[in-house]
């Protein structure tokens, strides 16, 4: 998804080399395989050097996995947006499935690569942590005295409802259908389990 609103040259500029390098990676990998593919062979392929390849990322899993560089804004405005007193749970919901959004244009490629690679997909469980830890601090602000439990539950609930739909989902029924998932665990979660 891109989103270059606002952003300078200097700006634009990163984000093209950040974008040539990801887009280089995955095509590679997709054609060869996670394991085959060198990061000498991404950055000839993305035409970068070495060097510059490690300005953008850390690592060769962080090249598939890591947010663009513009999605911690987005996600950090779809925490501000949400309006005061609306309930958590309302707010959690459109949270979530607003930062899922943002992985329209990547998520389908990420999960195909990681079933055909365990070394990935062992990597995978840490790159999200930078947006629920920004999350949690979020419901933290929010959360007045004595509401502690049920923020805690609401939060560690919406984190099962969006773990629950990737599980479910398969690549190749399109993004449209994760987002459904998500949209119906978030649902069932809302109405508890109780009579369900």
């Amino acid at each position: 998804m891109s989103d270059d609103t606002g952003m300078g040259l200097r700006e634009r500029k990163k984000l093209a080399t950040w974008q040539s390098i990801r887009d280089a990676a995955l095509d590679l990998i997709d054609r060869r395989g996670f394991e085959s593919v060198s990061l000498d062979d991404i950055a000839e392929a993305a035409g970068v050097s070495r060097t510059t390849l490690f300005n953008y990322f850390a690592s060769k899993e962080a090249i598939v996995l890591d947010p663009a560089p513009q999605d911690p804004r987005r996600w950090r405005s779809l925490m501000a947006d949400r309006p005061q007193g609306e309930p958590l749970w309302v707010s959690l919901q459109s949270v979530y499935l607003g930062y899922l959004a943002t992985f329209s244009d990547s998520l389908v490629t990420q999960k195909r690569l990681m079933a055909l690679s365990p070394t990935l997909a062992d990597s995978s469980r840490e790159h999200a942590a930078r947006f629920k830890g920004e999350l949690r601090d979020w419901v933290a602000g929010r959360t007045p005295p004595g509401r502690e439990v049920y923020a805690e539950l609401a939060l560690n609930t919406a984190d099962a409802v969006m773990s629950t739909a990737y599980t479910l989902w398969s690549p190749s029924d399109g993004f449209d259908r994760l987002m459904d998932l998500a949209q119906t665990c978030f649902d069932q979660a809302g109405r508890g389990f109780a009579d369900a």
